[in-house]
């Protein structure tokens, strides 16, 4: 019995996801092409990485149901993805584009069975695994997300904006604070 399948896989990545689009939202328009360090994408350009982060899998599982990596293309597969991210986007555009790719996944991620996210795909000659279930890829992409989401919160803290997620788990602390200073006094 699993009890992590395919419609908790999806639940998490509607959480992640949902936690990616209100830093976007949170973003002023006028500071999506700041770019923390030479070399880096801006926070536009990570949002739209982000947005194409999923396709990768989708091609593997659900177009091509490919059981090894073995001689894919992978430069050919992901450069019309990488010259996405670098063209310019409204904030609205991103917006658009995070919700629709992220719920077109999460639908995707919810049709998988059990026995089918259990099956191996054989990695590329040298690679380490050398193989990798179904299951742990997919979960890449949310792992993948967060890390993304993560550079996005510190070019926040670059900008002056204190993160959603650090500003919810502050007030729940003060709450606690004050539970805790209310039972005292009581």
């Amino acid at each position: 019995m699993n009890y992590y399948g395919a419609k908790e896989l999806a639940e998490s990545f509607r959480t992640v996801r949902k936690n990616t689009l209100t830093i976007a939202e949170e973003i002023g328009e006028e500071h999506y092409g700041f770019r923390a360090a030479p070399d880096t994408r801006t926070i536009g350009e990570t949002l739209v990485h982000i947005c194409y982060g999923s396709k990768f899998q989708e091609h593997v599982h659900g177009i091509a149901k490919l059981k090894t990596l073995e001689g894919f293309d992978f430069p050919a597969f992901m450069k019309p993805m990488m010259e996405a991210s670098t063209k310019p986007h409204t904030k609205l555009q991103i917006l658009t584009l995070l919700n629709e790719q992220g719920e077109h996944f999460a639908h995707f991620l919810e049709g998988m069975s059990e026995h089918f996210l259990g099956e191996h795909v054989a990695m590329p000659a040298g690679a380490t695994p050398a193989s990798k279930t179904r299951f742990e890829m997919l979960l890449g992409v949310k792992e993948h997300e967060m890390h993304h989401r993560a550079q996005l919160m510190l070019m926040e803290r670059m900008l002056g904006m204190v993160p959603h997620l650090t500003r919810q788990m502050q007030i729940r602390m003060a709450e606690m604070m004050a539970r805790g200073a209310a039972k005292t006094t009581a």
